[in-house]
């Protein structure tokens, strides 16, 4: 029941913040798009440019300009009142005498799960905020890739490991960044790219640059292959670059 009520906050307030969201960017605040788009534009050519001078420059002049119009905007002040309201309800709550409830639990499904063994995996990249990503240059152990990320590029060679048979999933959303992915000319590969600025260049097409679009790349035998490797990415901005090694 709680957890229900929780929800039902968190639901009502994320309508609400959206409201608040276009009220803001309709009546009050208009210029707030192009001062984040001028923002993220800076950070994605400060990237570009690194490590000169000016990319540094351009980079975290862009940071502090997207966390400056951010935080003048009615919206995030919305949400932080909204967080305080659902931080004061448990604080409430918890000071009350809690509720008891005593669980049934049948013989059969607790020796049922007892008996199951759950192994867990270190993965490949962590998730980050401000951090570039590349796998090992010598022979690493693969687990498959799921990770998002604000600011930074990554890089997968799979050259260096051992794919399993079947589908390799490598799964990448990120804010400003680039992606590079060596595969194998053994390998085949399935595409699912969207971004709302950048570029897809994969092995010897190269793709015009995008806005706000999601394009879709397989190759002929990856239907049939014994060992593929699928890619999904989400990029605000950034570029996508995938060819054989």
């Amino acid at each position: 029941m709680q957890l229900k009520i929780k929800s039902e906050y968190v639901s009502w307030a994320i309508l609400l913040g959206l409201v608040v969201l276009l009220l803001e960017i309709s009546f009050f605040n208009r210029g707030v798009i192009f001062s984040l788009l001028v923002a993220i534009g800076m950070i994605y050519m400060g990237r570009k440019w690194m490590p000169s001078s000016t990319g540094k420059l351009f980079f975290w002049f862009g940071i502090i300009f997207f966390t400056l119009s951010i935080f003048n905007m009615m919206t995030f002040k919305f949400l932080l009142l909204a967080i305080l309201v659902f931080l004061i309800m448990e604080y409430a709550k918890s000071k009350k005498k809690p509720e008891v409830i005593q669980p049934i639990i049948k013989t059969e499904d607790l020796e049922k799960k007892q008996a199951e063994v759950l192994l867990e995996k270190k993965p490949i990249f962590e998730n980050t905020l401000f951090k570039d990503r590349k796998t090992p240059e010598q022979v690493y152990e693969w687990n498959d890739i799921n990770i998002q990320t604000l600011i930074g590029d990554t890089t997968v060679d799979l050259s260096y490991t051992v794919l399993p048979k079947g589908e390799t999933v490598i799964f990448i959303r990120s804010f400003v960044g680039n992606l590079q992915v060596l595969v194998p000319y053994d390998i085949e590969v399935s595409i699912n790219h969207s971004s709302i600025v950048g570029t897809a260049n994969v092995f010897h097409f190269e793709g015009d640059k995008m806005f706000n679009q999601s394009v879709q790349y397989q190759t002929e035998g990856y239907e049939k292959a014994e060992q593929k490797v699928k890619i999904f990415t989400s990029f605000f901005a950034g570029d996508l670059e995938v060819k054989r090694s």
